[in-house]
């Protein structure tokens, strides 16, 4: 194995990571706030790579515009289902989880009924390669982990300095605390629905950028981003940040020394040998 392989393989693990955090973090506000795994999340990353491409191939537009109206739309859908789907059930695990899967049907559906099953493919506006000391890194790759790690970086200076980044850290602290402050739950949680969905939509448009669109791809999003947050500690955004970077460098790194199935084995493998001395998580609470 040679450093030019090497390299590519960490720029891998960060693009991955950079997908998986969007993706965790997208569920962690949502669990954190509402006290619910929104398990349809798959499916919105799913849907905003799918606005994407009509919107870029349909429509014309470019690829950045594209992408903020997809995001903006799944958005906009995130709190159309927290005021209709999820706020009844607040903080019922188990009925908001049933609600979810039929989501998940029924979100796969419309997009089959709509665009069928084939994979669909759209132009990434980054090509090319980097080359830095001989090594040859590609532009698509490399605009993910700036995506990803720009967007998680704007994501804490939300949080720590703005009044609804605060409620939301207030809630998830203490919501009967928080709502005796006066904090509008309802408004928070909506907040909450739509910047976890933009965050999805934004991966999943990212991804489909560089390889395909179908269906079906938010399963494998959402079964990468539960794992994060188990890893990271239910709840955690530094935990989702953590937990997503260990994920992504096993998966980016271990297919060099050994085959893809076997890399898979070995990071769900490191996540049981972590929660067996850590339960709770990397950064969770007891």
């Amino acid at each position: 194995m040679d450093i030019s392989t090497l390299l590519q393989s960490i720029l891998n693990g960060f693009s991955s990571a950079g997908i998986y955090i969007l993706v965790a973090l997208g569920l962690t506000l949502v669990l954190s706030i509402m006290n619910i795994v929104q398990l349809a999340h798959g499916e919105i990353y799913m849907i905003g790579a799918y606005g994407v491409y009509y919107i870029t191939t349909s429509l014309g537009l470019n690829f950045f515009l594209a992408l903020v109206i997809s995001t903006l739309l799944m958005g906009g859908l995130g709190i159309v289902l927290e005021r209709l789907c999820f706020r009844p059930l607040r903080g019922q695990f188990d009925r908001a989880a049933i609600a979810s899967i039929g989501l998940i049907l029924i979100l796969q559906n419309v997009v089959l009924s709509i665009a069928g099953g084939d994979p669909r493919s759209y132009m990434s506006p980054f090509t090319g390669v980097l080359k830095i000391l001989g090594v040859a890194i590609s532009w698509d790759r490399l605009s993910i982990v700036l995506f990803g790690f720009g967007l998680v970086a704007a994501l804490f200076l939300f949080i720590r300095m703005t009044k609804t980044g605060q409620a939301m850290l207030a809630i998830s602290q203490d919501r009967d605390g928080a709502a005796l402050q006066g904090i509008n739950i309802d408004r928070i949680s909506m907040a909450a629905m739509f910047l976890g969905c933009a965050l999805a939509a934004i991966a999943g448009a990212l991804v489909g950028a560089i390889f395909s669109v179908s269906p079906t791809m938010g399963g494998f999003a959402l079964m990468k981003g539960i794992a994060v947050i188990i890893l990271g500690g239910l709840g955690s955004i530094p935990g989702a940040v953590v937990g997503g970077l260990i994920i992504g460098l096993i998966d980016g790194i271990m297919p060099i020394l050994t085959t893809t199935h076997i890399a898979g084995l070995i990071g769900f493998g490191a996540i049981i040998i972590i929660l067996l001395f850590r339960p709770q998580g990397i950064s969770g609470h007891e």
